[in-house]
């Protein structure tokens, strides 16, 4: 596969030093839903994410459609979370590194949009708080399961958070495979990638109001696993070939999940 080059991105910026009171006005305003500006912001990058990255959904199937759900993509893009939901009926909420809330645009069409911030760099309880409400009212929440983006071209490895959620609410967890979105950049040279979106089948862990931080991370390794069958299966055997042995009821041509990495109750 290809590698990113470095020099096509913004260097990291690891630790957030703004106080946390300076987020708490998107957190209230997340922990009500969703505002119009998300259907807005629809309607406008549904026909160049569709169009010019030729974006394709497969199992869309895959996300209930009431109830909570967390949507778990690997990451390469600042387009991913427009990717990962622009198949979706339901509105997707999503965490954000707080450095993106830097913009005046920007942090008004995430205020209204329903994403949060999350201060990368500190034991952010508040962002945690956020998304339990979010699930708690039946709503869909998208957490990075590396929890950034990979600057590599290549997957990274799953964060504890997600699987922290995971457990402490107990609401399905949908892994989802985004492939193609580590060249989006390439539009600067007129180069427009050929973007697919999976989504697997919902998991489900037991109820831990407290899990302890190994038991996270073994969920979020779990979760991953599946992200990254789907993402090599794309990756070796392209999306033909992945819809035509789900049409034809075939098992997937990619590597199980590592048998030593699953959850065990």
């Amino acid at each position: 596969m290809p590698q990113v080059n470095p020099k096509d991105m913004k260097p990291q910026v690891y630790k957030d030093p703004r106080p946390a009171e300076m987020f708490t006005q998107y957190h209230l305003s997340a922990r009500k839903g969703v505002g119009w500006i998300y259907d807005v912001a629809r309607m406008i990058l549904t026909i160049p994410t569709i169009l010019m990255y030729r974006a394709r959904g497969i199992g869309v199937e895959n996300i209930p459609q009431t109830g909570p759900v967390i949507l778990a993509p690997n990451h390469f893009s600042q387009w991913d979370h427009f990717f990962a939901a622009v198949y979706l009926q339901r509105k997707v909420q999503f965490m954000a590194k707080s450095q993106l809330f830097t913009n005046p645009a920007i942090k008004f069409i995430f205020k209204r949009g329903g994403a949060f911030p999350v201060r990368r760099g500190h034991h952010d309880e508040e962002a945690f708080i956020t998304a339990n409400t979010i699930l708690d009212r039946g709503g869909t929440l998208l957490m990075y399961a590396e929890g950034g983006r990979s600057r590599t071209g290549d997957l990274g490895e799953p964060k504890r958070g997600i699987g922290k959620i995971a457990l402490e609410t107990g609401a399905p967890v949908v892994p989802v495979a985004i492939h193609g979105s580590a060249h989006v950049r390439g539009w600067r040279r007129f180069r427009f990638p050929k973007v697919t979106i999976q989504y697997g089948e919902p998991m489900t862990f037991p109820v831990n109001a407290a899990p302890e931080r190994e038991e996270q991370q073994q969920v979020a390794n779990q979760i991953f696993d599946r992200v990254r069958a789907m993402y090599v299966d794309l990756e070796e055997n392209g999306r033909r070939d992945v819809l035509r042995r789900l049409r034809e009821g075939l098992p997937a041509a990619s590597p199980a999940p590592d048998p030593a990495r699953r959850y065990s109750s």
